[in-house]
């Protein structure tokens, strides 16, 4: 099981990364720099989802404002 969880993680840390060249060569930074800001809220979010850890409160704001600073980068 641990295994599984391992590759899935691999696989979307290697897609985020593939994600990422593609829109720097293409010259969409605008995308980059999304994809690169969620860059440290995917391990967050698989640790919640496959390890069921538990967040405080302060951390859920600290994820809330990430979440709103990706939108309003996105926005412009």
């Amino acid at each position: 099981m641990h295994c599984v969880q391992a590759v899935l993680i691999g696989a979307g840390a290697a897609l985020g990364l593939v994600l990422y060249l593609l829109a720097a060569q293409r010259q969409l930074l605008a995308v980059a720099v999304v994809l690169a800001s969620l860059s440290p809220a995917l391990p967050v979010v698989l640790g919640l989802v496959l390890l069921h850890e538990r967040i405080s409160r302060r951390q859920a704001v600290g994820l809330l404002g990430a979440g709103m600073a990706t939108v309003l980068l996105t926005l412009g």
